[in-house]
């Protein structure tokens, strides 16, 4: 296990954030089961980026990310505090996604043989 990327080790850190925000910021029981869920799921994508490092597990945390900034609305939540921890975090795992997928070498070679710039 080696970690190519420190996007990854950071996706972590945020979804072990979120799991332990549920309970440290109060949340009510569907918000604390949906932002247990989220956090969970980019927990599995950062480990799984350690194991077997792609950048396929971006565009899941990318989802994920996604999910987290629309959740207080979605599921409605009641705490403000909750609300932006969520929105928060799932815009930090937006940005380090992204980030990982500009610098990644692989993800670069794929857009260039998939999508040739033509010249002129």
């Amino acid at each position: 296990m080696r970690i190519q990327h420190w996007q990854d080790a950071a996706s972590l850190l945020v979804g072990v954030w979120l799991v332990l925000s549920s309970f440290v910021l109060g949340s009510s029981e569907a918000a604390l089961w949906f932002t247990i869920a989220l956090g969970l799921g980019v927990m599995l994508f950062a480990i799984e980026a350690f194991v077997i490092p792609s950048y396929l597990e971006e565009w899941g945390e990318m989802l994920l990310g996604l999910a987290l900034v629309l959740a207080p609305w979605s599921v409605g939540y009641e705490s403000a505090s909750a609300t932006v921890s969520s929105v928060v975090s799932g815009l930090l795992v937006i940005l380090f996604a992204v980030w990982e997928l500009m610098i990644d070498h692989d993800f670069s070679a794929w857009w260039h043989d998939h999508w040739p710039h033509r010249a002129g």
